[in-house]
């Protein structure tokens, strides 16, 4: 297991490297609009792009811009937030409100989806289960931001039951702020609600039809009990990746719910870097949310393990179970 993880370690960062290198170059290759707040170019930004190294060749600005991120420094805003502000403090800014609306959708759409997949699996072919695979059907087709007009129309519009925007400020823990966290949340969960009650019901039928739950009833169990005891823990060794997944697919359709919302968050700062053409800005978050995908496989991987002690990672051939 630990050669395993150390292999997949390595890759990551491999990954990470090449991933890396090409935005870098791909960014430098572009035309640069930075420009002073009083036009042209003046003290403070000429030394900004003499450190950057902006008139050397572009392996010794990629040399230069290794050892500064190394070092945590990813440069300077040029177009967002205060001139000349480091990035890293301007995205640290930024991230506790995309954390706190992709955490909401998570608790929200695991207990929904398992629990309507469940129903779905334990009443299969019946209306129950017919009425959950339409609204599977619908829900993963449609996507994200379409939820968050609608929800603006008729829940903020016409209803008037949410703010039809994020409230700015960093009181999370208020009624306020949740309240205006509402449809943003609930246009984030819609897709994975559906997605978790898919597959629960695909793995939870399959396990309902086995084996070892004829032999679990004739041992006495009842229908509840053998699938609570049994099914249900081996249906969720597979559906954990997923989950992880979830999340991070959250995150990558928050950058078009944070811009509909108004939420001060990465997403939101994503699409405007590139806007606005702030490069500092955009490599940074880049590179957030590659890590955060070639890390969740890992995390994902690993989890087999962990939910199912009987699986191991890096051997040379699965255990009999």
């Amino acid at each position: 297991m630990l050669k395993y993880v150390l292999k997949r370690i390595a890759l990551l960062i491999i990954s990470l490297f090449i991933i890396m290198t090409l935005l870098f170059v791909l960014i430098r290759m572009l035309p640069n609009p930075v420009q002073a707040v009083q036009g042209g170019y003046d003290k403070a930004l000429a030394d900004m792009r003499e450190a950057w190294g902006y008139n050397k060749p572009i392996i010794v600005q990629y040399s230069i811009f290794l050892k500064n991120i190394l070092h945590g420094d990813w440069g300077f805003c040029t177009t967002m937030g205060t001139f000349l502000q480091p990035v890293s403090e301007y995205l640290i800014s930024k991230l506790p409100a995309t954390i706190y609306v992709n955490v909401l959708s998570v608790i929200f759409s695991l207990p929904i989806g398992i629990t309507f997949g469940i129903i779905a699996a334990v009443n299969k072919n019946k209306w129950q289960d017919h009425v959950i695979q339409i609204l599977i059907m619908f829900f993963i087709s449609v996507p994200s931001f379409v939820y968050a007009f609608l929800l603006q129309y008729f829940i903020g519009y016409k209803l008037n039951l949410c703010p039809l925007i994020f409230k700015d400020g960093t009181d999370y823990f208020s009624w306020s702020m949740l309240h205006s966290a509402i449809m943003p949340v609930l246009a984030l969960s819609f897709g994975p609600i559906a997605g978790n009650m898919r597959l629960i019901r695909a793995e939870l039928t399959e396990q309902l039809t086995s084996e070892y739950m004829l032999l679990a009833r004739t041992k006495g169990l009842t229908k509840t009990q053998a699938t609570v005891r049994h099914a249900l823990r081996n249906s969720f060794v597979p559906l954990m990746p997923s989950f992880l997944g979830d999340f991070i697919g959250i995150l990558g359709g928050s950058m078009i719910i944070e811009q509909i919302f108004a939420v001060p968050g990465i997403g939101k700062t994503y699409v405007q870097s590139i806007a606005v053409k702030d490069y500092s800005v955009f490599m940074a978050i880049s590179m957030f949310y590659v890590t955060i995908g070639l890390a969740a496989g890992i995390v994902s991987d690993l989890s087999y393990g962990f939910i199912d002690p009987r699986i191991r990672m890096g051997g040379g051939k699965t255990n009999e179970l």
